[in-house]
């Protein structure tokens, strides 16, 4: 068994793409009309797919929105500059949840929220 995506539900796909690529400097991977998306981010991709294509089959679910409790999920990002990268994602629209913080065991950590609610945490690698 192995983790193949990660699929984010999101009231518009396009946007959320676009937001992504600004934000994070993902790219594209596969886009199919306004409905679903990939973007390139290693052996595992970060989808996102209309929620209402989701909520015919799972009809209550928790919606990521801006101003509300996020869902109790979060997508991370590593990168080697946290700092940076927090700093463009919050240039780019994201909303500042927690600011880069060096953790007890090395990682550096920083919180944010995309266009959507959801949170995105911002990693440094995990020491070996």
């Amino acid at each position: 068994m192995k983790l193949g995506y990660i699929i984010h539900y999101v009231p518009d796909v396009l946007a959320t793409v676009a937001f992504y690529e600004r934000a994070f400097g993902l790219t594209r991977r596969f886009v199919h009309e306004t409905q679903y998306a990939e973007l390139e981010t290693g052996a595992t991709a970060l989808a996102f797919a209309d929620e209402n294509f989701v909520a015919k089959t799972v009809p209550e679910f928790a919606r990521n929105r801006p101003g509300k409790s996020p869902a109790a999920i979060e997508v991370g990002l590593v990168t080697d500059d946290v700092a940076g990268r927090f700093k463009t994602a919050v240039d780019a629209g994201a909303v500042a949840v927690a600011a880069p913080l060096r953790k007890p065991w090395g990682q550096t950590v920083a919180y944010v929220r995309d266009l959507n609610g959801c949170l995105v945490e911002l990693c440094s690698p995990m020491a070996a």
